[in-house]
């Protein structure tokens, strides 16, 4: 009994300090964020600020920009989300496989560095790389008589661009967890399935894949936060453009409190909070009826 006491001790002096810097540096600038967002924007700040209500709510719901930028975050979540997580549990079967038994170390590094790679510093080498007049891509293109890449200047090309630099960025984390997971695998049950003359395909589908599901649903979640606040690289590779065809959510709400408009900003961040929480939450109850199944 004395041992369980002091065992819930330690387990409290630990947890408590993080469980402090988590409250002060993350719960409560939320919710500072979602008190000025009932504000009025020129007071927002001061020392005694004006409530307003949801007026601020009402304007920015009200706002044909944010409505565009609303739709096109989602989008490219969606489309980041399954890229990144196909091409990361793609790569986490390959190194797996015991035919690259020697060279997974190195394909494991060489996937993951760009991970710890600082985000303005990759985005902006992505940049050099996608531009029109002396970007290495088109130059590859041309000397190869293949029709130039819009990159970053054209509409129809420049979220392909970005998806490309996310997903180099990216994918390595999503295809860490994937691989630990698939060292956690039971083989045995592979091998059940093998005797019982199973096909790989049946082996993976029936056996490997419903063991992989807790790395699913933490990539699944994860990337889904991460991608519907993209920010970084719309700054530093397109500023919202071209034609505001990648001005998401977060960068949209930047500039408004670039502005002063810090009502509206905050309310809009508000709402991709609330956003987040809903599509996260319904990751985890999803997974969790197919789990049951």
């Amino acid at each position: 009994m004395i041992d369980r006491v002091w065992q819930h001790r330690v387990f409290y002096a630990l947890v408590l300090p993080f469980a402090a810097l988590t409250g002060v540096f993350g719960l409560w600038p939320i919710v500072l964020s979602i008190q000025v967002s009932f504000t009025q924007s020129a007071t927002a700040l001061g020392s005694s600020p004006v409530y307003v209500g949801f007026a601020n709510y009402a304007v920015v719901l009200a706002d044909p920009i944010f409505l565009a930028s609303l739709t096109r975050t989602l989008t490219y979540t969606a489309l980041a989300v399954a890229a990144n997580l196909a091409f990361a549990l793609g790569m986490a079967v390959l190194i797996d496989s015991p035919r690259l038994a020697r060279g997974s170390m190195l394909f494991r590094l060489a996937l993951f560095l760009p991970v710890v790679t600082p985000d303005v510093a990759g985005y902006v080498v992505w940049r050099w790389l996608f531009d029109r007049s002396f970007g290495p891509i088109n130059a590859a293109l041309e000397l190869a008589g293949l029709p130039a890449f819009g990159g970053l200047s054209s509409t129809h090309t420049v979220t392909t661009a970005v998806l490309i630099a996310e997903l180099w960025h990216h994918a390595g984390f999503y295809m860490t967890i994937f691989l630990a997971n698939l060292a956690m695998r039971d083989k045995a049950l592979e091998e059940a399935a093998q005797i019982d003359g199973a096909n790989a395909w049946q082996i993976w589908w029936r056996v490997i894949l419903p063991q992989l599901r807790p790395a699913i649903v933490v990539n699944l979640v994860y990337a889904t936060v991460q991608f519907l606040k993209t920010f970084t690289v719309v700054v530093v590779m397109t500023k919202g453009g071209p034609a505001d065809s990648t001005n998401f959510i977060s960068y949209y709400a930047y500039q408004l409190f670039d502005q002063g408009r810090y009502g509206e900003a905050t309310a809009m961040a508000s709402i991709l909070f609330a956003i987040v929480i809903v599509l996260s939450l319904g990751a985890f109850r999803l997974t969790d009826r197919a789990g049951a199944r």
